[in-house]
C-alpha cells in the first residue's frame, strides 16, 4: 500500500485533531513544526523564514519548519555518561530541570554550532556566555536552559507558521518521543499560550497503519475519520498554559539567527 512516503507525513496523519485549527510538533532527535494546509505558501516571506511545503496524505500540504529536537539533551547525557555519571534516568533528571530557575539562561537552540556530537555542555555554556546569559553550572540548569530554549524555538516557529499561512492555531499537538517529556510539553504550552496535546508517541507507525487499514477497506475513507479512530485508540495528555515568567520578554533576549 502507498502510505505517507516520508515519516513526518505519516506522523501528521496520526495527529488526533478535532478540527483544522491545530499545529503539530513532531519531536524526536529533530523537530518538525508546522500546520496542515490545502495549498502551498510560496511567498518571499515564507522563503526568508525557512519554511517548506511538503506533500501529505490526501493532497494536504505540510507547511513546516525544521527546529532542533532532543539532540542537545541526548548529547548532554552522553557527555555525562562518558564522565562516569550513572544516575541519568529521566525520572531523576526532569525534576532537577523543573527545580532550576525558569528562563535563567537562554540560547538560540537552532544555532548550527550545536549540530556536531561531543562536548555538548561546554558548547551550551559557551553560547550562553556569548549571548550575555549566565552559564549553567548544574545538570538541572543545563537541562532547563535547553528545554526553555527549545520551547522558545517552538513559540517562534508556531507564531511564524500562523502569520505566514493565515492559520488560526487553537491547539498544539506534540507527537513523538518528545511527548514523553512532561516538562517540555508544559513549557511549550506556557511559551505559546496554547493548550498542548501530547501523544501519540509512535505517530509515524500509527499514521502508516491507519492509511494501510483504509487501503484494505478496514477504516473510513477521509482523514477526519482516520483521526477520529486515533483519538479513540490512543490516549493523550493535555497541558494547559500556566502564568509565570514572561515569554515575550524572554523572546526579546535571544536574537534570531
Amino acid at each position: 500500500m502507498t502510505v505517507g512516503s516520508h515519516d513526518t507525513a505519516s506522523a501528521v496523519v496520526a495527529v488526533p485533531a478535532v478540527d483544522e485549527h491545530f499545529a503539530y510538533i513532531s519531536c524526536g532527535t529533530w523537530s518538525l513544526v508546522g500546520v496542515e494546509l490545502d495549498r502551498p505558501i510560496r511567498t518571499p516571506e515564507s522563503l526568508e523564514a525557512n519554511f517548506t511545503n511538503e506533500l501529505g496524505i490526501d493532497g494536504t500540504v505540510r507547511y513546516l519548519k525544521n527546529v532542533m529536537g532532543l539532540w542537545v539533551l541526548t548529547e548532554c547525557l552522553n557527555h555525562w555518561r562518558y564522565e562516569g555519571q550513572t544516575d541519568l534516568a529521566w525520572d531523576r533528571l526532569l525534576p532537577e530541570a523543573a527545580a532550576a530557575p525558569a528562563l535563567r539562561s537562554l540560547i538560540d537552540i537552532n544555532d548550527p554550532r550545536l549540530l556536531a556530537p561531543g562536548g555538548m555542555p561546554t558548547r551550551v555554556a559557551g553560547l550562553c556566555r556569548e549571548a550575555g546569559e549566565p552559564a549553567p553550572r548544574t545538570r538541572g540548569e543545563f537541562l532547563r536552559c535547553i528545554i526553555d530554549s527549545l520551547a522558545l524555538a517552538y513559540r517562534r516557529a508556531l507564531e511564524d507558521a500562523a502569520r505566514l499561512s493565515g492559520t488560526e492555531i487553537r491547539t498544539v499537538h506534540l507527537l513523538g518521543g518528545g511527548s514523553r517529556n512532561a516538562l517540555l510539553c508544559q513549557l511549550t504550552a506556557d511559551a505559546t499560550g496554547l493548550p498542548v496535546e501530547a501523544g501519540p508517541v509512535e505517530g509515524t507507525g500509527i499514521g502508516n497503519l491507519v492509511v494501510q487499514l483504509r487501503a484494505i477497506g478496514r477504516a473510513p475513507g477521509d482523514l477526519t475519520a482516520l483521526r477520529r479512530i486515533i483519538r479513540r485508540s490512543f490516549p493523550t495528555t493535555r497541558y494547559l498554559p500556566c502564568s509565570g515568567p514572561t515569554w515575550a520578554a524572554a523572546d526579546a533576549r535571544v536574537p534570531r539567527l
